[in-house]
Parts: structure tokens; C-alpha cells; sequence
């Protein structure tokens, strides 16, 4: 989203104009870049089940995610405060680390947007370096962060709730549109990695082969099997939650396996979602349910009248869009829940060796384009309860296999040592548990069914 004072406040005139933001993101190979964001739960230490992070603490914890963030963000030098009417609410980068910004999601779970790094090397020290800086102030507060899909123990009412504007429009209009959207905002937490394109022909390319193969990463990157403190079936709680959370803005949309997708078709598809909020004099203005469309069309819409939509207003709503593979500037991987710090890096280097070498991405389209994309979006509807035994024509696990290959192969034509990174992946495609998994095994063998002790475990 858009901070007050960076909003574009250039007109739009025509859909052309939003075309040619989305085209501008093509960049030479050279130039391609890896950016990572992560996003972690807050606990409090010792664990129990009083121990919720709030943003400014009632009496049970010993301090917050408010305390936190000046505590993060020191003498100012390497940090610059991101606020909200008065609320410290992010953090945006500077010196060693410019183009890197910490957010807070609905509930205080806590996210670095990395900055885009040349290769995977430079991620994982971004990564390490991060969960140093994090530890340090965290641990003097009495709080640990660990890094799951959805949270194991605590209910969507006990989950505490950010001063941020967006945030109350969204928690207003969310059960209007699905039964589990504020469990998304609440209790879930992902890894992504955002990529490069080179051409709209190569974004097409990319699009398709990942947003087909996102079922397949939630299951290698299931790490979400509890429910309020209990198994509940699911190996990814995280991605059950995308299937009813707001169906006009999330999944896997149509247009992108259509004959000749390109910028255009993804810009028709984002003006049909309905809008959230405008920024206007540095306030968010709650225009849910609006459309863009419309708003451009200049019919008349109560909460838009007398307003002109603006470049900003555009590049802001593509934000509200939720694709399990969304497109602004680059391309953002969205089917992954948070996990270990390897099996994030992993999750990048999954990607970056699919769709980074010209030779990998064809025959990875070639792969993907033996079933037809509905094999792909039935699999999506699967693979939150079944992991990677779900239905799929040759087994699941045996596609893992062939991805993960060509993955490999691809970070191997990059000739940088990067494909180390995908050993958790090698071994989960050759029988080894998921996270989820592993985590069952703990709960009914050393934990003796309590969940509690996932947190210290997960803990980064």
C-alpha cells in the first residue's frame, strides 16, 4: 500500500495507462532479482496459553509489538518509522539496510520484505541477519517469534489486532465475501519469493507454470496441522483458509491459462476485483465492495463520488488482489507457509531455478502442460488435507520429483552453487516428512498432545 505522501497522483485516462505500469516491470536477465518476504508469529516466553503478543500489552504480557518495533528500529540510523495516525506500524530500510521494509500483518505477525538480491547466497545472509536483529530485541522483551502457517493454539477471537487503517476495512468487509478471511488475516503466516520477468511473453510463461505448480508447493511446504491446540485433519491450515476466505480476489484465475494471457488480461481481471479503501490526504477512505470498473467508467458510486481515480488508486488496489501467484512489477509466489529458515530458503530457490533459466522454464511449461489446467486447480482444493498424497495422474509425489529436478537444474545453469538450497526439498520428494508431518510426530510422541511446545521448537 501506498504511504501518505508517495501515493502517484497521476490521472488515469485510459486502461492503456495500467497496461504499461504492469509492462514496465520487464527488465533484461541481468537485472532479474530475488526478493523474499517472511512473516512470523510473536509468543511470549515462557510459552503458555496466555501468551499473546498484543501491539500495546494489557497485564499478561510483558511488553508488545509496539515496544518491539522502537526497540527494532534503534537510533533511527538504520531504520526509518512507517506510522499511522501516531502508530509505529513498519519500518522502512536505510544504509545497509535500503530496500528493506518490516510490516505488520492483522494480528502482529511480524514480515521482512527483503531487498532484491542478486542470488540465493545473498537471501540466506539477508535472512540470518534479520533473525539476529529480531532475537536480540525480542528476547529482552520476554518474546520469541516462530515462523508456522497458521497459528497452532490460539482461537481468531483471542488473536490481538494492529492499529493499521486497512486492516479495520478489511475486518469489516471480509466475512461479507467468505466465512474464513479473518482467520487469513489473523492466524496465518507465508513465505514469498517475488521474481522477475523479462518480456510479457516470459511473464505469461511464468505465470502459468507457477500458478499451476502453487498446489504442488503448499503441499512440499505444508507446516500448519493444528487447530486451536488440536490436530484437525489438515497438513496446511493455512491453505484451507484460502479456499473461502474472498473467491473474487484469490485462487487461480481463469484468464491466466487462457490462449494469449498477457498484461491485459490480468488488468481486466484486477478491475472486476472489488475495491477496499482509497487514499486520499493522507487518510484511507473504506470503499469496499466499490469497482474499479465502474470507477473508471465514471458511473456513479456513492463512497467514490467526487473523486478521480489516480495511478496510485490502481497501483494500491493491485495489492488487494490475493492470486496465489499475483502480478504487479514482478511476479509474487504466494502458496507457501512460513517455515524453518531452510525451508524458506528453499521456497526461493524452488522458484528461482524453475523460472530463472530460459532452458528450465520451457521444459517446465512443457511439464505442466501434460495435464490440463483443471487437474491443477481440483489438485489446489486436495492438497491442504492430503499433502503430497494427494490425487494427481502419476502420483504427487512423483511430480515433486520431476520439479524439483528441473529446479536443480536450473540453479545449476546459473553456475552460483545455489542448488544446495533445495536438499529439504530432495528429501521430502524422496519420503522424508513435511513439517507438518514431523511437527504430528511430535504432538503425539514427546509433547504428549501439547501443542505449547511447537512455539520454542519453531522458534527462529
Amino acid at each position: 500500500m501506498s504511504n501518505p505522501g508517495d501515493l502517484n497522483d497521476t490521472p488515469i485516462q485510459s486502461k492503456a495507462q495500467l497496461v504499461t505500469l504492469l509492462a514496465d516491470g520487464a527488465k533484461p536477465q541481468a537485472s532479474w532479482r530475488i526478493g523474499t518476504e517472511h512473516e512470523k508469529f510473536g509468543f511470549v516466553l515462557p510459552d503458555d496459553q496466555s501468551g499473546r503478543v498484543a501491539y500495546s500489552p494489557p497485564a499478561y504480557t510483558p511488553d508488545g509489538i509496539e515496544s518491539l518495533l522502537h526497540s527494532f528500529r534503534g537510533d533511527g540510523s538504520a531504520w526509518e518509522s512507517i506510522e499511522d495516525h501516531g502508530k509505529l506500524i513498519g519500518l522502512k530500510g536505510r544504509g545497509v539496510h535500503k530496500g528493506e521494509s518490516v510490516s505488520l500483518e492483522p494480528a502482529g505477525q511480524f514480515e521482512l520484505s527483503g531487498r532484491p538480491t542478486a542470488d540465493l547466497h545473498e537471501t540466506r545472509a539477508e535472512m540470518e541477519a534479520h533473525f539476529a536483529d529480531l532475537r536480540a530485541p525480542a528476547q529482552s522483551l520476554g518474546l520469541g517469534f516462530a515462523p508456522l502457517g497458521f497459528q497452532p493454539l490460539w482461537s481468531r477471537d483471542a488473536m490481538p489486532i494492529m492499529p493499521k487503517s486497512r486492516y479495520a476495512i478489511m475486518r469489516r468487509y471480509m466475512p461479507k465475501v467468505g466465512t474464513l478471511g479473518l482467520d487469513m488475516m489473523t492466524r496465518t503466516c507465508t513465505v514469498q519469493v517475488n521474481l522477475d520477468f523479462g518480456s510479457e511473453e516470459d511473464m505469461a510463461r511464468k505465470m502459468r507454470v507457477s500458478l499451476a505448480l502453487q498446489p504442488l508447493a503448499t503441499a512440499l511446504f505444508a507446516n500448519s496441522p493444528f487447530y486451536e491446540g488440536k490436530p484437525n485433519g489438515l497438513l496446511s491450515n493455512r491453505a484451507h483458509v484460502w479456499t473461502d476466505t474472498d473467491n473474487a480476489r484469490s485462487g487461480m484465475p481463469a484468464c491466466c491459462f487462457e490462449d494469449g494471457f498477457g498484461f491485459e488480461h490480468y488488468v481486466d481481471w484486477v478491475l472486476d476485483v472489488p475495491m477496499y479503501f482509497v487514499m486520499r490526504d493522507g487518510e484511507i477512505r473504506d470503499v469496499a465492495g466499490a469497482s474499479f470498473r465502474d470507477w473508471l467508467a465514471g458511473k456513479a458510486q456513492p463512497a467514490l463520488a467526487g473523486l478521480t481515480p489516480t495511478m496510485g488508486d490502481f497501483e494500491d488496489h493491485l495489492t488487494t488482489a490475493f492470486p496465489d501467484v499475483r502480478l504487479k512489477q514482478f511476479l509474487e509466489m504466494r502458496g507457501a507457509d512460513a517455515g524453518s529458515p531452510a525451508m524458506m530458503l528453499a521456497q526461493s530457490a524452488l522458484w528461482v531455478g524453475l523460472l530463472y533459466d530460459p532452458a528450465t522454464l520451457l521444459a517446465a511449461e512443457a511439464l505442466v502442460r501434460e495435464q490440463d489446467w483443471d487437474s491443477y486447480r481440483a489438485l489446489r482444493a486436495a492438497v491442504p488435507g492430503k499433502g503430497l498424497d494427494a490425487t494427481f495422474p502419476g502420483g504427487l509425489r512423483a511430480l515433486a520429483k520431476r520439479v524439483i529436478a528441473l529446479a536443480e537444474q536450473g540453479l545449476r545453469a546459473r553456475k552460483l552453487g545455489e542448488e544446495n538450497y533445495l536438499a529439504p526439498l530432495q528429501a521430502i520428494a524422496d519420503g522424508a516428512k513435511t513439517q507438518a508431518e514431523h511437527w504430528l510426530d511430535r504432538y503425539h510422541g514427546d509433547w504428549q498432545g501439547d501443542v505449547r511446545f511447537i512455539f520454542n521448537e519453531a522458534a527462529i
